[in-house]
């Protein structure tokens, strides 16, 4: 089976600061890997919480935490997982469809930037991990992927 893990990568985007300060320019379809169509942010999570924890059968996602520090687990429903910590404002993880995805261990100022493929549509999340199992098996026989 395929390790739907290797897909996802770090993404080191251009500083363009100066004396003035900082700037990171990210561009949808030149800095990331698709046109960005909904953009939201995560704040005030508790080191305890766990955000995510779901799949999605469409959207591609880059997270990138602005201030603060959090770390991903992505998961591929095949025993493969890796951890990515954000902790820097001009990185990102990118995370393609059909990966599982938790972030956790948020710093007190963490936020967390999350720019997204797609539009929001609650039928394409698969929130339920042993579903996700089931439905990635498929996804692997049936695509080129």
């Amino acid at each position: 089976m395929l390790n739907h893990t290797d897909r996802v990568k770090m993404i080191e985007f251009k500083d363009m600061g100066d004396e003035r300060g900082q700037l990171v320019i990210v561009e949808g379809g030149k800095d990331i890997p698709f046109d960005i169509k909904r953009a939201f942010y995560m704040y005030g999570s508790d080191a305890t919480v766990v955000r995510g924890q779901h799949a999605n059968r469409k959207t591609e996602f880059v997270l990138i935490n602005v201030a603060g520090t959090s770390k991903v687990k992505v998961m591929d429903g095949a025993g493969n997982e890796a951890i990515f910590c954000l902790n820097r404002p001009n990185t990102g993880v990118y995370i393609p469809n059909m990966v599982w995805k938790e972030m956790y261990e948020f710093s007190p100022d963490s936020v967390l930037l999350v720019l997204a493929s797609e539009h929001y549509d609650a039928n394409e999340y698969i929130r339920d991990y042993d579903e996700y199992v089931k439905e990635i098996s498929n996804f692997t026989e049936g695509s080129d992927n």
